[in-house]
């Protein structure tokens, strides 16, 4: 005959173990036995937390993808900072002369056309007469009669192009292309990331010298990439974005393609006086 458990004994749990005894309130409210509210089991991950990584099967996740800067960021980024003006009066700024020897006949000028590159950039502001002032009003012994010819451009998916120049007659061209990007890469908040390197785009007779720099706040690091030319009458730097480009790695940037759009710039913007 099967006889009843003793009343100081748990019941039997058919499937092997005893059976839990009933809960019973604890002091402050919780069952005993059990943790109180909003403290998990061990061993168990809490339901209110991320499982981490690999957990219950899902792969790990990776860091969180980089955003694009908006237009107007890069816009304020480029033309805001305005490096590339700033750039241009480099040498005299640091008190070098740079080359002796007589100026040579001014015969070209450059212009801010409504669009640049077949049209696919067109001409938001001209900026010659505003920002370009530090170009005319610094002064530079290499340079006679400088007019400045500044322009900002925007293309498709919110790309911004920049041409930061002046025309004027210019003692040496190669002193004065390095100083653009010597400038650049000297203002506040930019750090030079890669060193400049010289082009000579096919057709078009001239050196073209490219370099990226990066600009640091309090949102981003950006990067900036930039070439410049100077000839006995023009010298510029260019700069184009886009909002892939500003958050590359300075080290992706193709600065040879770059090159090649800079010289072509200097084509439609280069036109001889008279």
């Amino acid at each position: 005959m099967t006889m009843p458990p003793s009343p100081n004994q748990p019941p039997h749990n058919p499937y092997g173990g005893p059976v839990p005894p009933p809960q019973q309130p604890g002091p402050y409210g919780a069952p005993q036995g059990y943790p109180a509210q909003g403290v998990p089991p061990q061993g168990f991950p809490p339901p209110y937390q991320q499982p981490g990584p690999g957990a219950w099967g899902q792969p790990p996740m990776g860091p969180p993808p980089k955003k694009s800067l908006s237009a107007g960021a890069i816009v304020a980024i480029v033309v805001g900072s305005l490096v590339l003006v700033g750039g241009i009066g480099w040498a005299a700024k640091a008190g070098l002369s740079g080359a002796t020897g007589s100026f040579p006949e001014a015969t070209h000028k450059l212009v801010v056309p409504k669009t640049l590159l077949a049209g696919e950039y067109t001409l938001v502001s001209d900026l010659s007469d505003s920002q370009g002032k530090e170009i005319e009003d610094t002064p530079d012994l290499t340079v006679k009669d400088a007019e400045a010819a500044v322009g900002q451009y925007t293309g498709k998916d919110g790309a911004v192009l920049v041409v930061s120049g002046m025309h004027g007659r210019i003692k040496n061209a190669e002193v004065t292309r390095r100083s653009i990007l010597k400038g650049a890469s000297t203002e506040k908040g930019s750090t030079l990331a890669v060193p400049p390197k010289d082009f000579t785009p096919a057709g078009y007779g001239v050196t073209v010298s490219c370099q990226v720099t990066t600009s640091k706040d309090a949102l981003a690091t950006t990067t900036l990439p930039m070439c410049a030319w100077g000839d006995d009458n023009t010298a510029a730097a260019v700069a184009l974005v886009t909002p892939g480009s500003a958050t590359a790695a300075p080290k992706d940037i193709d600065l040879a393609e770059l090159a090649e759009t800079t010289a072509k710039v200097r084509a439609e913007i280069r036109k001889p006086i008279g």
